[in-house]
């Protein structure tokens, strides 16, 4: 949107898993009145779509997704690329925590609300170790098992698939057993939260259908370097990692700060100290990637009255 809110044509290329999702999104835009010259829409790989890129030579390319990616199209693009990649997002719950049950919704709807399937999901909690660490947990576990299929509040995940190859367990599934292997590691609350495929459903397999999952792991243990790893691999999907006795570019702070339905998104979305780091959804963001500084410089007199051509200078 903000590409045409500038008034250019983009060309847009979603990953082959959710186009369904945009292409719908786009039938909206056009019963509301976008015309339908206005956007092209591709299906295509990743290498179909950076032919496309190279041969099209755009002047502008707003990319999300991985580091590698967007190294390789920074330079394949000579830099004309603006990237929204930090996608990795964390809260921290310091010594004086209050009201409780609003902060555990909060972090309820950050990691799992679209069954985590979004660039601002909550991926860690850090914990402080005297914030009533037992009665959080505890709090967070009984929303989490609240979210049914049966009403949407947790659902397929587009970008994780059931199966991985011939291994026959959710990739999610298969990084909680990855983690069950750092000492003191537990799932979190009264009993295991998620860490288990969704039952009774008609979910395909090439989609993932888990519950909401979250693990617990002592900040000792991930800041171990065979451990860090695999507790900051991101999973596009509902799972979080909460860290104890702990005190990007967006920084949410305060009471009610939270990454999803935030009051006011600044805009600032790329990685933090890099001059390709991108942004959306405020009039800031939208000129800094769609458009461009222009200057002109007015000098319209009035010439002096009896003026002559001075010396040469």
């Amino acid at each position: 949107m903000g590409a045409l809110y500038m008034g250019n044509k983009p060309v847009l290329k979603v990953d082959s898993k959710v186009s369904i999702v945009m292409e719908q999104m786009l039938r909206l835009l056009h019963t509301c009145g976008l015309p339908v010259e206005d956007v092209d829409f591709i299906n295509s790989d990743g290498k179909t779509m950076n032919k496309l890129l190279l041969e099209g030579n755009p002047r502008m390319t707003l990319f999300t997704g991985s580091s590698r990616v967007a190294e390789k199209l920074a330079g394949d693009l000579r830099g004309r690329i603006k990237l929204e990649d930090a996608g990795f997002d964390w809260k921290i719950l310091g010594p004086d925590v209050h009201q409780e049950d609003y902060i555990a919704w909060v972090c309820d709807q950050d990691a799992y609300a679209c069954s985590g399937q979004k660039c601002s999901a909550q991926s860690l909690l850090f914990m402080h170790e005297v914030s009533h660490i037992g009665h959080f947990e505890n709090l967070v576990y009984d929303l989490a098992e609240r979210r049914k299929l049966a009403d949407l509040t947790i659902g397929p995940v587009l970008t994780v698939s059931i199966f991985l190859c011939n291994v026959q367990e959710s990739s999610v599934i298969s990084h909680c057993i990855q983690n069950t292997r750092i000492s003191y590691l537990r799932y979190l609350g009264q009993t295991a939260l998620g860490g288990r495929p969704l039952e009774d459903h008609s979910i395909p397999p090439i989609y993932g259908a888990i519950k909401p999952t979250a693990v617990y792991v002592p900040l000792e243990e991930i800041m171990k370097e065979k451990n860090y790893e695999l507790v900051t691999k991101e999973i596009f999907g509902p799972f979080q990692e909460v860290i104890g006795k702990s005190v990007n570019g967006t920084t949410y702070a305060g009471l009610r700060a939270r990454t999803t339905g935030a009051p006011r998104i600044t805009g600032k979305f790329g990685p933090a100290g890099d001059p390709r780091g991108a942004g959306i959804g405020t009039p800031e963001a939208i000129r800094l990637v769609w458009s461009c500084h222009r200057e002109i410089i007015y000098d319209i007199g009035p010439v002096p009255q009896h003026w002559e051509i001075p010396p040469s200078t």
